[in-house]
């Protein structure tokens, strides 16, 4: 397949993909129950947080997150008690449990009293250039600044570190959740200052194994390595909007068993 049949291809299946439909079946349906700025980036990053395993799973442990913030996450995180947390004990999605959960409470509360909220600290920039700095870089950063209170050990595997060797799928794949904007109801675009060039393709192992068989990786393991020769070449069938093919990777792998 040329690189231009192979664009062609993969247009198609953005396309196939990259509509309402999608949500229904998708983590991504969690932020959309949301209208406040804030909700959306909490209730997205949490859900992402989660969003390995079961995708009927993740969803179902994701929509009991927000019933036990009261479906206000902005202000549970802001304003909760000791109180308040003790109802997140019995929480469990996978390793993910109840000591991760408040963990991660404290955390954002940490992230919006002093550090101006989420998408500030994912909105680096670099000196007087004024360009968003690279986000892999921005995202090792944004795991210093939420662990620097105190927290337990074990929680810090929840988030991952692309400087240590990961392809951080799920923080990337919250990065294309709050940043892409393209009208067609799945990301919801709501972070305005960082450009979507910028995004790195969420690698799992489904659109790992897909982007292999197209010959648009080499690279065996699922790593920072890998994601890296993958953007170079999503970026070379669009540069300005390379995480589309998300989409296409994504449903070739999940849905038609590529």
């Amino acid at each position: 397949m040329t690189t231009v049949e192979l664009k062609e291809f993969l247009d198609e299946k953005v396309i196939l993909y990259n509509n309402c439909d999608f949500i229904e079946s998708d983590p991504v349906q969690i932020p959309h129950l949301f209208t406040q700025k804030e909700d959306i980036e909490i209730a997205g990053f949490l859900s992402a947080t989660i969003a390995w395993g079961n995708r009927k799973m993740i969803i179902k442990n994701a929509h009991k997150m927000m019933d036990l913030m009261g479906n206000t996450p902005y202000d549970f995180v802001l304003s909760h008690s000791e109180t308040d947390l003790e109802r997140l004990e019995n929480f469990v999605h996978r390793t993910f449990n109840g000591t991760d959960f408040a963990s991660f409470i404290k955390g954002l509360q940490h992230i919006y009293k002093n550090h101006g909220g989420l998408e500030t600290v994912f909105t680096k920039k670099d000196g007087d250039n004024g360009k968003t700095i690279n986000l892999q870089n921005t995202i090792h950063e944004f795991k210093q600044l939420f662990f620097e209170i105190p927290h337990h050990y074990r929680t810090q595997k929840h988030i991952s570190d692309p400087l240590n060797g990961s392809a951080a799928k799920r923080i990337n794949m919250y990065l294309r959740w709050m940043v892409r904007q393209d009208n067609k109801g799945v990301d919801l675009g709501i972070w305005k200052n960082i450009s979507p060039s910028l995004l790195s393709c969420p690698l799992d192992v489904h659109s790992g194994n897909v982007a292999r068989k197209l010959g648009l990786l080499t690279r065996k393991q699922n790593d920072a390595k890998a994601l890296a020769e993958l953007d170079l070449k999503l970026r070379e069938l669009d540069a300005n909007d390379p995480v589309k093919y998300d989409f296409a990777l994504f449903g070739l792998g999940v849905f038609e068993g590529f």
